[in-house]
């Protein structure tokens, strides 16, 4: 068993012993059990999936830092939101001003646009979330 941590600047989203967990790195996705090697990685915007209790639990997650090291993995993200706390029409809003905001600046460098791209990352992770809801 792992325990797992995540952690946003307002709150601590979760707290408890799990099975696995499967993050979205800088480098792809890493799934990460028991006995795993100490890591630390870049966090990107996607889907985080929690095995729990033969359960699955998704959480939407942005920017941050995974830390893994023994049988405790850190996750410290700028969000993280539950099905439950995603508004899809907001979702949509933010995906369509990336979107619009991207299409604007597309003479420009991928650095320039970091930002955006980083934005578009988290509302599609949270719309993929709430697709199944």
């Amino acid at each position: 068993m792992l325990k797992l941590e995540i952690v946003t600047p307002e709150k601590k989203v979760f707290d408890d012993s799990v099975e696995s967990v499967t993050i979205p790195t800088a480098s792809g996705q890493a799934g990460i059990l028991a006995s795993h090697v100490p890591v630390i990685s870049a966090l990107k915007p996607g889907i985080l999936t929690i095995e729990q209790k033969g359960r699955s639990e998704r959480i939407a997650v942005s920017e941050g830092f995974v830390e893994v090291s023994g049988d405790i993995v850190s996750v410290l993200t700028d969000s993280a939101d539950t099905p439950s706390e995603i508004d899809a029409t907001s979702a949509r809003a933010d995906k369509d001003a990336a979107e619009k905001a991207l299409a604007a600046v597309s003479t420009s460098s991928l650095e320039d646009t970091r930002d955006l791209r980083i934005q578009l990352e988290l509302a599609n992770a949270r719309l993929e979330l709430i697709a199944n809801r």
